[in-house]
């Protein structure tokens, strides 16, 4: 996805594109498609026609220069530009489905595949919103979003001045700050922490990590202890990980009580202390 002008964006790819179409085809002004490849888009074309969105075949010298790369797989679509979200509309998203909040912060992340794989594995674990400090981190580009790969139909990102009195608010709400951490000292294990209830992840770049005045910020620093002989993982693998600890967590205990249901928010700091029930750690039920 690039952006060509302060109101549009280009979407290109077939997986984008048609995540635009299936989501928000109130958004999708155009689609374009390959004209020698016109029979491999069916898909993307019924759902344009469907939606009532326009679309036409063109050269795939017009696609490349549209999308400003060779890798379009045939099909660029002109979307209406989508706007980063308020931090009220993301912390309105819990409340509004009963559930205990899970966001995800990154602090100074610049690789945009990196981001992009980041919101698309939030998007995919339940996180109800990504948030981005505005300065020294890379935003919603079009590498970003291209790696998003359509997460970003789905998932709302919001941009703050200052992570750390974001996180502070987060606190105020009821989130446990919970702040990721590599090496091999400097924060507790992931299962012995209780990320059932509501709780904010913050993760760093991919050189340095957390800086130390977000560090502040967060409730408890955890780490992933690594058992092979690389002492440290990609932030987008190391973020996979941990969320998906934290989805584990409460489906363990929903299995427990039956069905769907939510934990309370944050209780007493959610101490990392030994777990009470089997891969559960921290609150007791009941």
């Amino acid at each position: 996805m690039r952006r060509v002008s302060a109101t549009a964006l280009v979407v290109y790819g077939r997986h984008p594109v048609l995540e635009a179409l299936r989501s928000g085809a109130g958004r999708v002004e155009e689609v374009l498609v390959e004209a020698r490849t016109e029979g491999r888009h069916g898909p993307i074309v019924a759902l344009a026609r469907q939606a009532g969105v326009r679309w036409a075949p063109a050269p795939r010298s017009a696609l490349t220069a549209l999308a400003g790369t060779t890798h379009h797989q045939g099909v660029v679509a002109r979307v209406a530009a989508r706007p980063y979200s308020s931090l009220e509309t993301l912390l309105e998203i819990p409340r509004s489905r009963g559930e205990p909040a899970l966001f995800l912060a990154l602090d100074q992340v610049q690789d945009p595949g990196n981001l992009g794989n980041l919101l698309r594995t939030a998007e995919a674990l339940g996180v109800h919103g990504g948030i981005l400090p505005r300065h020294e981190t890379v935003g919603l580009t079009v590498h970003s979003v291209r790696a998003a790969a359509g997460a970003l139909e789905y998932l709302p990102v919001a941009r703050v001045g200052n992570l750390g009195q974001t996180l502070d608010i987060l606190k105020e709400q009821g989130c446990w700050v919970v702040g990721a951490v590599a090496g091999e000292v400097g924060g507790v294990p992931p299962w012995s922490l209780d990320l059932r209830g509501a709780v904010a992840l913050v993760l760093g770049s991919e050189g340095r990590g957390l800086r130390p005045l977000v560090s502040r910020h967060c409730d408890v620093l955890t780490r992933i202890p690594l058992a092979g002989r690389i002492d440290s993982l990609n932030v987008a693998a190391a973020g996979a990980a941990l969320l998906y600890g934290v989805r584990r967590q409460r489906a363990l205990e929903q299995a427990q009580r039956g069905g769907p249901g939510s934990s309370p928010g944050r209780q007493g700091g959610h101490p990392p202390v030994p777990p009470s029930v089997p891969g559960v750690g921290g609150r007791k039920n009941g």
